[in-house]
């Protein structure tokens, strides 16, 4: 029987099967599933093709159209899922512009794998275009590690050394730079696949030491930093609180919280400078801080690290924040184990005074104020927050605000920015709402936002609509970088330019990316479009016109 042309027989299949070579790029891509790094952020460049080639059905790539946006939502992605993300960037040209957010990656502790393509290893000598000559020095001193393989057979052991830094505390980015010629060298596998620790346990005298300093103390202080909320340790640090029944602060300009704000034992966040943190823990004679730097400062307002007769312990997994701190005793270790112990170890406080409950002034102009001051929007917003949300708040201007008409009740319900950069907050939202959705926890994602922070990555908006994220954007339209005008009181620096923003139409933009958005003048309507929107499929940006008003600094 005569067989068609060009048709091969079972046995010419099979030894055709056979001959197939796996390759660096399938080798490396069967690591990644077996990590559980199937979401790729990025925006793809001619260096990425290589890599983005064939992408495999089981995997998701989210596009940002631009790097700052891509790794900000792979930030807000891992610290909703608690795992590594992965990130893909353009060569040296999109690193750079990654750059402002890889800070509040770093500061965050959050661990990312961050790639970027090279140029072709043949032509690398001669400089070529989108090469990048200090491929590993660029993102330092802002990644764990940062390595560019030897050669091609390395690029997957590269990536499980690359999940491994990443995810060992402290936890944080890591870079690869990977030649684009490198994806399709054969290469057998599989790629050696291997586990690694998340956290250590504290040493257990010196946490007995801790322990009993913590006891003999008469009026201690606590203080839980963000690090607290990232370990799951939200409970403990309530459990130790009451036990100790002692007096609990904010750490300052923390990027999470880790401790309930309506708690009768919460006094409220520490401030921003020497002079502030020092007066708010007079008369304290121990100040014990867990998962926070000792201190996170803003403002240069002199004064003193502790006030006279306090002294302080710090428990922290950064080794680094550790050998900062100013002043006190420290102890490494994981901040939950190391919180969940003290409870056990630490006597009973009942013969402590407890610290008064703290009270917000919650004062609201005695009439209607056209444009709304900020304490309007704020405490319109708390009549129609619903249970469970998550909040990103980047309007640096009003989280005084923020802190007392929305107070942080649960765990994982607050995001920040750690870095002091602005542009982070909009495209981390997206993240994070990608990230509840992948792992099918329904709360819904609210982002508070300045009109000035709005524009740094306001590209990121398209993605949200792509993906039909049902985020409300709250943008507080002020008309001005308020920030920077108390600063510019605070340090006596009259006639700076450039904190006036007129002319930004940010809900005609929103729409052109495909948001819904609209334009709210009073609290009615703030409240009806707020609830509105939260029924709505995908996202919606609010803009609300504010006063503008001076910062306490």
């Amino acid at each position: 029987m005569q067989r068609s042309p060009g048709v091969l027989t079972y046995e010419e299949r099979t030894a055709d099967m056979n001959n197939i070579k796996t390759t660096v790029h399938s080798v490396t891509y069967d690591l990644l599933r077996s990590l559980g790094l199937t979401t790729v952020f990025g925006n793809p460049g001619s260096t990425e093709q290589t890599f983005l080639q064939d992408f495999p059905d089981d995997f998701h790539y989210v596009l940002a159209l631009q790097e700052a946006s891509a790794i900000a939502m792979a930030d807000g992605f891992a610290q909703a899922t608690g795992r590594p993300a992965l990130v893909n960037l353009h060569s040296c040209a999109g690193l750079g512009n990654s750059m402002g957010n890889l800070i509040a990656v770093n500061k965050g502790h959050t661990p990312l794998i961050i790639t970027a393509g090279q140029q072709h290893r043949e032509m690398l000598v001669g400089d070529p275009y989108l090469s990048s000559p200090d491929a590993t020095m660029m993102p330092r001193p802002w990644v764990k590690w940062s390595y560019e393989p030897a050669r091609a057979e390395a690029v997957p052991e590269a990536f499980m050394r690359a999940y491994a830094m990443a995810l060992q505390p402290p936890a944080g980015p890591v870079f690869l730079s990977i030649p684009l010629d490198d994806w399709n060298q054969p290469l057998d596998g599989p790629a050696v696949r291997r586990s690694v620790s998340s956290s250590y346990a504290p040493d257990p005298e010196r946490l007995r030491h801790f322990a009993g300093r913590i006891s003999d103390s008469q009026h201690p202080a606590l203080v839980f930093g963000p690090d607290v909320d990232r370990a799951g340790g939200w409970q403990d640090a309530v459990a130790l609180a009451e036990k100790l029944n002692a007096a609990v602060y904010g750490a300052p300009l923390a990027d999470r919280t880790s401790f309930p704000e309506d708690h009768p034992l919460y006094q409220g966040p520490l401030g921003m400078s020497l002079k502030s943190v020092s007066e708010r823990l007079a008369g304290h004679d121990l100040v014990v801080v867990i998962g926070a730097e000792v201190f996170r400062y803003y403002p240069w307002v002199s004064g003193d690290v502790l006030p006279a007769g306090t002294d302080l312990l710090q428990i922290t997994q950064d080794p680094a924040v550790a050998g900062a701190a100013r002043v006190g005793d420290s102890l490494l270790g994981n901040t939950r184990q190391a919180i969940r112990q003290l409870v056990e170890l630490v006597a009973a406080g009942g013969a402590r005074t407890a610290p008064p409950p703290l009270e917000w002034p919650r004062k609201l102009p005695a009439t209607p104020s056209s444009p709304l001051t900020p304490e309007e929007v704020y405490a319109a917003l708390s009549r129609v927050r619903p249970p469970h949300a998550v909040i990103v708040n980047e309007s640096t201007s009003t989280m005084g605000q923020h802190m007392q008409w929305l107070p942080t009740t649960e765990p994982q319900s607050f995001y920040g920015t750690p870095s002091g950069g602005i542009g982070w907050a909009l495209p981390a939202t997206i993240g994070i709402a990608m990230g509840l959705k992948a792992q099918q926890v329904k709360r819904p994602v609210i982002a508070l936002i300045g009109d000035g922070s709005f524009q740094y990555s306001i590209q990121a908006l398209w993605t949200a609509a792509q993906h039909q994220l049902p985020i409300v954007f709250v943008a507080m339209r002020n008309g001005e970088y308020s920030i920077l005008k108390s600063f510019a009181e605070l340090e006596h620096t009259p006639g700076v330019p450039g904190l006036d923003l007129p002319g930004l139409d940010i809900a005609g933009v929103a729409r052109g990316f495909g948001c819904r958005s609209v334009e709210v003048t009073t609290t009615e309507q703030l409240e009806s479009e707020f609830t509105a929107a939260l029924g709505t499929a995908g996202p919606t940006v609010i803009v609300v016109h504010t006063k503008p008003e001076k910062t306490a600094l």
